[in-house]
């Protein structure tokens, strides 16, 4: 892979960070580039403070966000709750999980915050160490038994969430921005090269050219298919 010179990082929006890492990553492909922006990690297992070295290794000089692939814990596979717990604090989230939108206002994922507290629930000492969690939505086949025959089922995808681990800063960030209208007509998602890459850091863009089919469907068809499973049973304030 192509080496950039100091003064690229990698700086993904939250569109390309979904529709190319993480789809890229549930799908087995190009798992040998991206995997040295994000490598794969039980990130729960480890504490904050501690991820920014076992970031992938053109990311390791970054100072403000980190990410990583985080593996479907064994307790989530048998039917139970995530643990965001460690020995010297835990996670908590934040509000409730949001949609995350392509450029052309489709909904492509499902995001949630979190902050890191050092100590014991619920009285722990809140840090300025915070996460987002994202999970990629796919289109899974029509129901057979569907009384709209052109409608499939849009559902979350559990096997890996893609994580983004960064200090509370106060600065806005481009990966936060929502599209402020939709586009018209119908695109797809393109992973290129130039996609992820800004001036100002020290970490490389592992990207490669490509385009990564991420419509999952206009917006009529979130008005009557509804993720299976939801969402309000992932966000769950009492895990510990």
């Amino acid at each position: 892979m192509e080496e950039y010179p100091t003064g690229f990082r990698f700086y993904p929006t939250e569109e390309e960070l979904i529709s190319f890492y993480l789809h890229n990553q549930l799908h087995g492909l190009k798992q040998d580039k991206i995997h040295r922006v994000i490598p794969v990690l039980h990130i729960f297992d480890t504490e904050p403070w501690n991820l920014p070295q076992l970031a992938g290794e053109l990311c390791r000089e970054d100072r403000e966000q980190w990410f990583f692939f985080a593996p479907l814990q064994e307790r989530e596979a048998r039917g139970g709750r995530p643990s965001r717990s460690m020995a010297t604090g835990y996670w908590k989230a934040t509000g409730s999980p949001r949609y995350v939108y392509s450029s052309d206002n489709k909904v492509i994922g499902v995001k949630k915050s979190m902050v890191f507290y050092v100590g014991k629930a619920p009285t722990g000492r809140k840090t300025q160490w915070k996460l987002n969690e994202y999970r990629a939505i796919e289109l899974s086949p029509t129901k057979p038994n569907s009384t709209s025959s052109n409608i499939s089922i849009p559902k979350l995808r559990y096997e890996f969430t893609l994580c983004r681990v960064y200090v509370v800063s106060g600065s806005s960030r481009a990966f936060d921005r929502r599209p402020p209208k939709a586009m018209a007509g119908e695109t797809t998602i393109q992973g290129g090269d130039n996609a992820a890459i800004s001036r100002g850091g020290g970490c490389g863009d592992a990207s490669s050219s490509g385009v990564v089919a991420a419509n999952v469907g206009s917006s009529h068809q979130w008005e009557t298919a509804s993720l299976e499973g939801p969402i309000w049973d992932w966000e769950q304030l009492d895990w510990l």
